[in-house]
């Protein structure tokens, strides 16, 4: 049994594992392998503890699926990010900015449960439409995208990955995928 609860201020650590967990599985063949390889569970979760990701008034929500006591998936949504930018928000809409889940949970619908989480609690921020980015390589993440009733609405971005000794960065194309809150 899957339950769903807000990322707390001691939560950052597990949230971190899930998210590197996630990207190296779910961007395996997608994403630079040097890339995957030097993710850092450790950086990630102070990365999440600097920006203040549990605090009540940041902008952006982040609730947690646990099961037997462990943190194995989470999803973060809030206002739409222009151009991706933190920083320049766009309250019109609102956004899932990331869904993550425990590789070994794929498939058992804790994705979805996360999902709809999300979507209630876009709703109870009052968005109507959402929005998210989708490397358009993940095919696995679009499908789930388009059984969730989203679909791509034509916008495309290239996400910047960057790369050891100053070479240039691989760019990935991203799909933006929209929907309804109540759809």
């Amino acid at each position: 049994m899957v339950t769903i609860r807000r990322e707390g201020p001691d939560d950052a650590e597990a949230v971190a594992r899930v998210h590197v967990h996630g990207w190296r599985s779910g961007y395996a063949g997608i994403m630079p392998e040097e890339v995957l390889a030097r993710l850092n569970v450790a950086a990630w979760a102070q990365r999440r503890r600097d920006l203040g990701t549990a605090a009540p008034e940041h902008p952006f929500t982040t609730l947690l699926a646990e099961a037997g006591g462990r943190v194995v998936g989470f999803t973060s949504f809030g206002p739409y990010r222009n151009n991706q930018d933190r920083d320049d928000l766009d309250p019109a809409y609102g956004e899932v900015v990331s869904l993550f889940v425990e590789p070994a949970r794929w498939g058992d619908g804790t994705a979805g449960t996360l999902l709809a989480a999300a979507r209630a609690g876009l709703a109870d921020r009052g968005w109507t439409e959402y929005r998210l980015w989708v490397l358009a390589a993940n095919q696995r993440a679009r499908r789930f995208c388009a059984r969730a009733g989203l679909s791509p609405d034509g916008e495309r971005a290239t996400y910047p990955v960057p790369l050891a000794g100053g070479r240039t960065p691989v760019g990935l194309v991203e799909l933006r995928y929209a929907g309804a809150v109540g759809g």
